[in-house]
């Protein structure tokens, strides 16, 4: 660490890799079955440390949550901001957006399919599940036919069915992304052409 480095910038790369090692054993082990004691462990510090950054494990969660997040709280915010009725190219924006998001929350989202026993106890399922039909009504356009209201929808789900199912298929990840964003951008298309 250089000398110009400031306390604050010491913390930062702390919590980042307390949330680092805690997601990395929540995913092996389970939330549930981590304990704090074992993060510490993991970093190579003691409890009392890992306590100055997180006092809980739903507080690594938290913070973890809320920094992978931000891309898509940003991304809804600047397309609820857009004109509606929303153009099919301000959709495909979103679209696109949010999969490079996804991508950059991969981890996120991984943690979140594993453990749905736990993210049902905690506040961040229910932040998520708000983000979600926040973005549905973005892409939705609600006077029009049920079929192409469901392919609205679809098409957000055809990224998260990619994030959690291509990752067990063979190659390379960018083309999987692309694969499944060419997919939800066909969905999107057909609604918005029918």
């Amino acid at each position: 660490m250089s000398s110009s480095s400031t306390p604050q910038q010491r913390r930062g790369n702390t919590r980042q890799r307390i949330q680092d090692v805690a997601l990395e054993l929540f995913a092996e082990q389970g939330y549930e079955k981590t304990s704090l004691r074992e993060i510490a462990e993991g970093l190579d510090v003691t409890k009392a440390a890992l306590y100055y950054h997180f006092k809980t494990k739903e507080d690594i969660l938290i913070s973890l949550f809320a920094d992978l997040t931000r891309p898509i709280d940003e991304l809804i915010a600047w397309g609820e901001r857009q004109p509606e009725p929303r153009s099919l190219e301000v959709k495909k924006e979103l679209l696109s957006r949010y999969s490079e998001a996804m991508t950059d929350a991969a981890p996120l989202y991984r943690f979140m399919q594993e453990n749905q026993a736990a993210l049902r106890e905690l506040s961040i399922g229910e932040a998520f599940k708000e983000r979600l039909f926040r973005m549905v009504d973005l892409l939705r356009t609600t006077d029009t036919p049920l079929t192409d209201q469901v392919r609205c929808v679809s098409a957000l789900f055809t990224m998260h069915a990619g994030l959690a199912f291509l990752q067990h298929v063979e190659g390379d990840p960018e083309e999987k992304r692309r694969a499944a964003l060419e997919v939800a951008i066909d969905l999107i298309s057909q609604a918005h052409h029918a």
